[in-house]
């Protein structure tokens, strides 16, 4: 017998003896079949985390042209020709990071990188880049929304967003960004707080219980996401605190939810008159703010009521509640059911067109005064250069507007910190104001010498009638 039959003899008799019902070739096969390999001990939890959120993760660069003007020019010019002293304008460059926060190609990032910016590029990951327009903006929280264009309607990566408040205090963090466009950045560290109030750009902002991390934060991961370990997003990184050694803060993700649930709405992106407000709370999203007259109070929602459903799909967040309103638009029925009490209620309402309900009307109605929004080409010529909002031309002295000492020619560039893309968008907002609310409003203040024009920036405060 050879050595090969010996072996199969012996474990047939081996098979037999322990009642296998198999076989002797498949179990001598099972016996000698290599163990699997053991896993990765490199892929842990952060590993994993970076994988899921680095895709959303954008590079932001911006471009800012500065008029460089001196107060003699003018003078000159009327002796030597128009033509003397020409300057080419200056351009400014900047770069931070961004987090795609809906699939359509909307992208979160702070206002400072791209406030005044004439230009934004956005790269992708992957290294693709996109031109994108600022959409609207908020210096209360320091949140500004981009939008990706001519992306001939692909579907992006999005970030997830954390529950509000599900934050652990010492839990690893990690900060993502892309600061100079070459590729992905993280640092990795704990959250050391929950509740600090840090300055950032030299100011103080509206912003209570910041997040505080040792994960490093250079300048260009501003705006660029903090996430926990399931690659939820917890916080928008803002600031690095220059007394410290490796401290850095983030807007936390209940600041962003709330943010975006004033500018990533059905009235700002769609400009469609929904005239519901929603707020986080641990039981889910609920109704804070319901405007008289608005689609919303004519199909029964109330302050209070708890959001269970959009148009049959369950909303996470606030941003969430807000993509269903506009997905239906204004040619279909909106279908929410909330919980009431102990009740279930099914409301049903159509959105209209903002430019429908509001105009310029409304704005002299409340302030008291006529406003224009100001082109790019007016306001160079009216000696403005590149700063934008309304300008107003006419004033009642007795109305609101002249009282708080609002002149003609001046220029409002914020109410209530908010920035109005249009006079629609501006009436809106003063609508949603009661009669005696105070609005205030930063204002650029011109002062002419002669052919001098200086420029000084006020706030002024009018209470509304």
């Amino acid at each position: 017998m050879t050595t090969n039959a010996r072996r199969l003899a012996c474990v047939t008799a081996l098979c037999l003896l322990c009642g296998a019902e198999r076989g002797p070739i498949d179990d001598a096969f099972a016996y000698t079949a290599a163990p699997n390999p053991p896993p990765d001990v490199r892929r842990d939890a952060v590993v994993n985390a970076i994988e899921e959120v680095m895709p959303s993760v954008v590079n932001i660069s911006t471009e800012t042209i500065v008029e460089i003007r001196d107060p003699f020019d003018q003078v000159f010019r009327d002796f030597f020709g128009p033509y003397w002293g020409r300057r080419s304008p200056r351009r400014q460059k900047s770069l931070g990071s961004g987090v795609i926060i809906d699939e359509t190609g909307y992208v979160l990032t702070n206002m400072h990188v791209v406030r005044r910016a004439d230009r934004i590029t956005v790269t992708l990951h992957d290294g693709r880049t996109f031109e994108a327009i600022n959409v609207v903006q908020t210096f209360k929280t320091d949140v500004a929304l981009l939008r990706l264009l001519e992306t001939g309607g692909e579907k992006f990566k999005a970030i997830k967003f954390a529950p509000d408040d599900d934050l652990l205090l010492g839990e690893t963090v990690l900060a993502l960004g892309n600061p100079f466009g070459l590729g992905g950045s993280v640092s990795r560290g704990i959250l050391s707080s929950k509740a600090r109030r840090p300055a950032a750009e030299e100011a103080t902002l509206d912003v209570e219980d910041w997040l505080q991390t040792d994960a490093a934060i250079n300048p260009g991961n501003s705006g660029g996401p903090l996430v926990n370990l399931r690659g939820e997003l917890i916080g928008i990184s803002v600031a690095v605190f220059r007394e410290g050694q490796g401290i850095g803060f983030a807007i936390p993700v209940k600041r962003v939810a709330e943010a975006l649930s004033e500018i990533f709405t059905p009235e700002f992106m769609r400009s469609l008159w929904f005239g519901g407000n929603f707020q986080s709370s641990a039981a889910g999203p609920i109704v804070s703010a319901v405007e008289p007259g608005s689609p919303a109070e004519k199909g029964g929602l109330k302050r209070g009521d708890r959001v269970l459903s959009v148009n049959d799909k369950t909303p996470r967040n606030l941003v969430e509640i807000n993509r269903e309103l506009m997905a239906a638009g204004e040619r279909r029925d909106v279908r929410l059911v909330v919980q009431r009490d102990q009740e279930r209620k099914t409301l049903t309402m159509t959105l209209v067109p903002e430019a429908t309900v509001f105009n310029p009307d409304l704005i002299q109605k409340k302030l008291g005064a006529t406003l224009q929004y100001l082109t790019p080409e007016v306001a160079v010529t009216m000696g403005f250069g590149q700063f934008r909002g309304f300008l107003v031309a006419d004033v009642e002295p007795a109305g609101p507007a002249g009282k708080a000492g609002l002149r003609e020619g001046e220029l409002i560039q914020t109410f209530d910190g908010h920035v109005p893309g249009n006079l629609v968008r501006a009436a809106h907002f003063l609508y949603a104001k009661k009669k005696g609310e105070r609005l205030q409003m930063t204002v650029i203040v011109p002062r002419r010498t002669g052919r001098l024009v200086q420029l000084f920036s006020a706030t002024k405060t009018a209470t509304l009638r």
